[in-house]
């Protein structure tokens, strides 16, 4: 018997925004993750000024937004916030950690009305600076207000497993994590990032944070290339990854990190068939670690 309101996937799935050419307006690119077959879309708020601009958008603007993902029976699941590389926690300015919490409590502001569940935060004490034990003392500090504001606007935050060693591996994060011991922030791993750091006890690593994962970015990566590798050209062991995930009973959802080139001339056809190629890869993947985890229960 199918229940009303009710799914019966195997995953949701969904595709991060910069997959999609910038030049097209929010209803082409929500009609081209529908029709490549996502069920939802990760927005980005990063540091280009038009992305940042859209924290100070009024509800009008916010709410259109909303109702154009739902005119396509779509979502905005997630948030990857990573602004705060030009306005870090961890800054020894005191006016840039004034001026980053107030980008995330904006961000949070347009993540509850736009419906947004989960705000993926950039694990970064510093980022264009040098990093030493005062920035990372100061992002500890700055994260607790953070935490306080999460809990408040019920929203879920996690960080990402980054392409940095400060927050390279999930053993790292957890330590983090831990000492701010708040129910509303978790782990967010990149199966590509922990691939370069963590490639030898990648099971045991997502073993280890198993509680604490809200969702796991879907990307390609070589030892000295974290961005814009080919899915299926860089080291990432997709099959092997997908394992360890099925063995801690994760139901949670997948989003396949890729970037547009942003080609002037790319026409709705050509970016669909890309994304179409990417979720095939992803299926793929899945379908082959099924097997495989089937065969050995």
């Amino acid at each position: 018997m199918k229940l009303l309101n009710t799914e019966a996937k195997k995953y949701t799935l969904g595709i991060y925004e910069k997959a999609i050419n910038a030049k097209f307006d929010w209803d082409t690119k929500f009609r081209i993750a529908k029709d490549s077959g996502f069920d939802f879309i990760e927005i980005s708020i990063d540091e280009n000024d038009s992305r940042i601009a859209r924290l100070d958008w009024n509800n009008d603007q916010i709410y259109q937004l909303r109702a154009i993902a739902n005119k396509y029976g779509m979502y905005f699941n997630s948030m990857c916030l990573s602004a705060n590389r030009k306005l870090p926690l961890g800054s020894l300015d005191k006016e840039v950690q004034k001026k980053g919490l107030q980008l995330i409590n904006k961000a949070f502001v347009f993540a509850k009305k736009l419906g947004i569940r989960i705000i993926q935060l950039a694990g970064y004490d510093e980022y264009y600076n040098e990093s030493n034990q005062e920035t990372k003392h100061y992002f500890l500090e700055n994260m607790k207000t953070v935490c306080n504001l999460a809990q408040y606007y019920s929203l879920s935050i996690a960080f990402e497993s980054m392409d940095t060693f400060f927050m390279g591996s999930l053993t790292r994060i957890l330590n983090v994590v831990n000492y701010l011991d708040s129910p509303f922030l978790g782990i967010y791993p990149d199966i590509g990032n922990l691939t370069q750091f963590a490639k030898e006890n990648f099971e045991s690593e997502i073993e280890l944070a198993k509680n604490k994962i809200v969702a796991f970015h879907f990307k390609d990566t070589l030892p000295d290339k974290f961005k814009c590798v080919p899915f299926g050209s860089g080291s990432v062991d997709f099959v092997s990854a997908l394992l360890a995930i099925f063995k801690i009973n994760y139901f949670g959802p997948y989003m396949i990190e890729m970037w547009s080139e942003n080609k002037k001339d790319e026409t709705e056809s050509e970016n669909i068939q890309k994304l179409k190629d990417a979720k095939q890869f992803f299926e793929t993947m899945y379908e082959k670690a099924l097997l495989e985890y089937g065969k050995n229960r």
